[in-house]
């Protein structure tokens, strides 16, 4: 069968159509003048920084974050997209920062730019990323010990608290009652001595007397002390040790028998003729008395004497 002329023309028609329809939606979404560039910056939290976030080169708008997505070999690490509308050149080795403006407004990305002789990032590059804490961040930096602290104080208090509701369980509670009845016997003991001693302070004359007498004892014990340390108490002990010494010596030769004192003392013998002549001269003597007679004689004529004859004994 042979293609008429209309057949041809009708294929030909609808591949144009079709061309006509896939570069439109080609192109409807490329700006033929598009000078942007695209590049990347890599960060462990991106501090709820979104898709759409402004970024900013000293403060002047130079592009938006166009996705957020996870690396595809680094685990954790966050891959924020980063699309620059304005030319502006600056070195790769700058750094995306992500900042809070303000205390409403949610993050922002910030490029720090830096003038090195590192080459000029271009469409693809992968920037250097980094979180700055702002001022809440230096408010939870500050904080965060504080908070350490508050956080062990609790737990501390806590278990204080427990302590004390085991401490106090109704035995303990009974005996603290005791105590307190006991420290308020004491508080009662203590004001009556106050009183006691209030009326006796009041009394001037007692109290002048106390302190006179006081005072005089104080100064007599003061001068015993200084007689006591003008003494030569050294001469005195020596002396009393020599006395002492010696007193032994007369006890060590009257127990050992040498002398007549110790012959006094230890001979029995001497001590049995000294007994019997002190009878002997008891029983003279009573006889004088008894018979003086016959121990004075007045013979004026030549008498002759008489021999002495003893009694017999009763």
């Amino acid at each position: 069968m042979k293609a008429t002329r209309e057949i041809k023309t009708g294929v030909v028609a609808i591949l144009v159509i079709i061309l006509f329809i896939w570069g439109y939606n080609f192109l409807k979404d490329q700006n033929l003048y598009d000078t942007s560039r695209t590049m990347y910056a890599e960060y462990d939290n991106v501090q709820g920084l979104a898709p759409k976030s402004p970024i900013t080169i000293n403060g002047l708008k130079v592009g938006s974050v166009t996705q957020i997505s996870f690396h595809p070999r680094k685990k954790g690490i966050l891959v924020a997209h980063l699309q620059l509308d304005n030319p502006i050149e600056f070195s790769v080795n700058s750094v995306a920062q992500i900042y809070s403006p303000d205390f409403i407004s949610g993050k922002s990305l910030k490029i720090n730019l830096v003038l090195d002789q590192g080459s000029i990032a271009m469409d693809g590059d992968t920037l250097i990323g980094e979180v700055d804490s702002g001022i809440m961040g230096m408010i939870n930096e500050q904080i965060a010990p504080l908070q350490v602290k508050v956080e062990s104080f609790v737990v501390q208090t806590d278990s204080v608290m427990k302590s004390i509701d085991a401490l106090l369980d109704k035995e303990n509670q009974q005996n603290i009652k005791e105590s307190l009845r006991n420290v308020n016997g004491i508080l009662s003991d203590f004001k009556t001595s106050s009183q006691y001693l209030e009326s006796l302070m009041a009394e001037n004359g007692k109290m002048d007397s106390i302190i006179n007498s006081t005072n005089h004892t104080m100064n007599n014990l003061a001068a015993i002390s200084d007689s006591i340390q003008a003494a030569d108490l050294g001469a005195a002990v020596a002396t009393m040790e020599s006395t002492l010494a010696n007193f032994n010596s007369v006890l060590d030769s009257l127990k050992t028998g040498d002398g007549t004192m110790s012959k006094l003392l230890n001979d029995d013998e001497l001590y049995t003729n000294l007994a019997n002549a002190s009878k002997e001269l008891e029983e003279l003597l009573r006889e004088v008395k008894e018979h003086p007679k016959r121990f004075v004689h007045l013979s004026v004529f030549g008498k002759k004497e008489k021999p002495y004859v003893e009694p017999e004994e009763d």
